[in-house]
């Protein structure tokens, strides 16, 4: 849990604040205490985002009794300073009190989108995506941040147009599909055997598929290396 001592005091320029901690003073204090939350997060995430900060309106007619040792501030809920937050402040001098301030932080990065409605199974090209800036405080499945992560990938869902993608949306796709010409190796130290073969199923890149060795007519079980190519265990 976040927690910071602010240290502030209340200078006793008038009589309020000699006997009294304002809405101001509240609002000041959370502030102070995500900025320095926000900043800790982002360095041991070690993600680089724009943040925004803003905390809710406070009755201006609360007044709390004035605090002779300071301020603390504390992250009350959630774990990290993300989305909706609520930040703990009480005092604990002579006359404690505690008083729970709302407020929101917003992190916004620059993460995959798609560029147009899409369909189930459709592979992902370089002209159906972009990046976006976006709130990803507001993104719950996740996100991706680089277009080459995308890029010939399969969906397992439709999209709509400016669709965040998250990696849940995509697989590998198929680099063979059942009945193609596929050349099957077999490798055992510096031996390399290779020879002509016929995929009996679709396969994408690290998956295992039948395929049929078309010399012996025999079916074994290859791992596929990439277009048109498989491979099996000597």
């Amino acid at each position: 849990m976040f927690a910071l001592c602010l240290g502030l005091m209340v200078m006793p320029s008038a009589q309020a604040q000699e006997t009294s901690t304002t809405p101001n003073q509240l609002i000041g204090t959370a502030q102070g205490f995500l900025e320095w939350a926000v900043e800790d997060y982002l360095q041991r995430s070690a993600i680089e985002a724009r943040h925004e900060i803003s905390i809710n309106s406070i009755d201006s007619r609360l007044r709390l009794a004035y605090c002779d040792t300071g301020l603390d501030a504390a992250l009350e809920s959630p774990v990290e300073p993300i989305g909706r937050v609520t930040v703990r402040v009480s005092c604990t001098g002579s006359a404690p009190w505690t008083v729970f301030v709302p407020g929101q932080v917003k992190f916004f990065r620059n993460v995959v989108v798609t560029t147009q409605p899409l369909k189930r199974l459709a592979v992902v090209g370089p002209e159906q995506v972009a990046l976006a800036e976006r709130d990803i405080g507001l993104i719950k499945q996740g996100y991706i941040t680089s277009v080459d992560q995308v890029v010939g990938k399969k969906l397992t869902r439709p999209t709509v147009m400016d669709q965040v993608l998250s990696p849940s949306f995509l697989d590998e796709a198929e680099v063979i599909h059942k009945g193609d010409q596929v050349v099957i190796s077999a490798r055992s130290g510096v031996i390399d055997v290779r020879m002509p073969g016929e995929a009996l199923a679709d396969g994408a890149r690290g998956q295992q598929i039948r395929v049929r060795n078309q010399r012996s007519e025999r079916v074994v079980k290859a791992r596929v290396t990439g277009p048109g190519q498989v491979e099996v265990d000597m």
